[in-house]
């Protein structure tokens, strides 16, 4: 009996083939990796829903898939295949995308301000959502986001001429070519090309997709959020006893208890006193969205470059259910296993440049969040407590938010409730 093995529900409308790990003649086994597949945020791989052998390939590197794409077809006896038709694999449940909203009337051009006056302003966008336009919905939120008109976009590759957003990133590269780009209202000259060779030997790697993705998303964030960072110091020295005592009581093979877990839920306490802090800012910019969940991001170092997994219901949890869900999670992300959904929902981010070093940085939000939470490496110091210098545990904080939504005493006022419940982690019973 053949079986045909199809692309599952991978939480993107359309991903990137990778790398193929089987051929015709292959035995595969169930659950066996049969391909890798790449998404915006993740690489992931797809395993084989059935015991046999490959009959045909119907992909290769290179290929985009979407949910119900034929990868392969599998020949299995008769037996086995009933196995596998009662027990179907089912696919990570995925949140329903969120429907963009209503596009803004067109405004006038703005005027360019004496300072910029030698930059060309950047036309206002008046077609991203003309219905003569042939796109899909999710297209013409792509378009938004990225300032796009789509009634100037000349090239479609889609059926029947529909724009793709392939089509779309191929129209801003040719605008960033021309030396000026549409972003928040302003033309901003490109960085000019240098031919570094002349100057002796270089070597040229590709960026990975997803270090390609985050820097475009970070740009857009560091172009459209006006932010601000606080630093701060919390005194740690109780906290960190009672982690290592806690640790001290674990079995050999127990999973050990970091001070991240403890950020994580002096963090959410705060949160649940500055519900701005737990919100987005509508597409309009007139209201904010706040939310009733608390999700915490972890930053990820990885090979293939940043992801941030996202912890969900952090309140509901003890410190022991979420230091086994983050090692899971983050095993899973330096793997490149993490799908699309798990990276998602996020209320705001922790960047822990902890076991590394440093004693500061600027880390940018992520955007549609209002705030990151940058930790840096605790060191001893002398503090004065009064009467006589003392030594105290001291971990630097870094704060940024975007001052849309959280204005500057704000954001202290925060930094001192976080600071106060690491300092004490009795307040977090209270």
């Amino acid at each position: 009996m053949l079986i045909e093995i199809k692309v599952p529900d991978v939480g993107a409308p359309q991903v990137d083939v990778i790398e193929v790990l089987i051929q015709a003649g292959d035995t595969v086994a169930l659950d066996q990796s049969i391909a890798t597949l790449e998404g915006d945020k993740a690489s992931m791989e797809l395993p084989s829903t059935a015991n046999g052998v490959v009959q045909q390939v119907h992909i290769k590197p290179g290929d985009k898939v979407s949910e119900g794409t034929l990868i392969a077809t599998v020949l299995v006896e008769e037996a086995a295949a009933a196995v596998t038709e009662s027990a179907p694999v089912k696919a990570p449940e995925v949140p329903a995308p969120i429907a963009p909203p209503p596009p803004k009337p067109a405004e006038p051009a703005p005027i360019t301000p004496p300072s910029v006056a030698n930059i060309a302003p950047a036309q206002p966008v008046t077609s991203v959502s003309n219905p003569a336009v042939h796109a899909s919905p999710s297209v013409r939120m792509f378009a938004r986001e990225l300032g796009v008109d789509l009634g100037k976009v000349t090239v479609a590759t889609g059926r029947k001429g529909r724009i793709l957003k392939d089509d779309v990133k191929l129209f801003v590269k040719q605008v960033l070519a021309e030396g000026v780009v549409s972003t928040g209202g302003a033309g901003i000259p490109s960085i000019p090309a240098v031919d570094f060779s002349v100057f002796g030997n270089i070597e040229v790697q590709k960026l990975s997709k997803i270090k390609r993705l985050t820097g475009q998303n970070l740009t857009r964030v560091w172009l459209n959020l006006p932010m601000v960072t606080y630093h701060d110091e919390a005194d740690i020295t109780e906290m960190e006893a009672f982690r290592v005592a806690l640790n001290s009581e674990k079995a050999k093979d127990d999973i050990k208890l970091t001070a991240l877990l403890f950020i994580i839920k002096a963090l959410v306490a705060a949160m649940k006193q500055f519900p701005s802090f737990n919100a987005s800012l509508s597409s309009d910019g007139e209201s904010i969205i706040l939310k009733q969940y608390f999700n915490i991001g972890i930053a990820v170092d990885t090979p293939n470059g940043l992801v941030v997994p996202v912890l969900r219901d952090v309140d509901t949890k003890s410190i022991n259910q979420l230091s086994v869900e983050l090692a899971g999670k983050s095993a899973k992300a330096r793997s490149g296993k993490l799908l699309p959904n798990e990276m998602q929902g996020g209320c705001l981010t922790i960047s822990s440049l902890g076991g590394i070093g440093g004693t500061a940085f600027t880390p940018i939000v992520n955007a549609p969040e209002v705030a990151i939470l940058g930790v840096t490496r605790a060191k001893m110091q002398p503090v004065w407590n009064g009467k006589e210098f003392i030594p105290r545990l001291m971990l630097p904080l870094d704060l940024t938010y975007d001052h849309r939504v959280i204005d500057g005493a704000e954001g202290a006022r925060f930094m001192a409730v976080v600071k106060q419940n690491l300092s004490d982690i009795r307040r977090l019973l209270l």
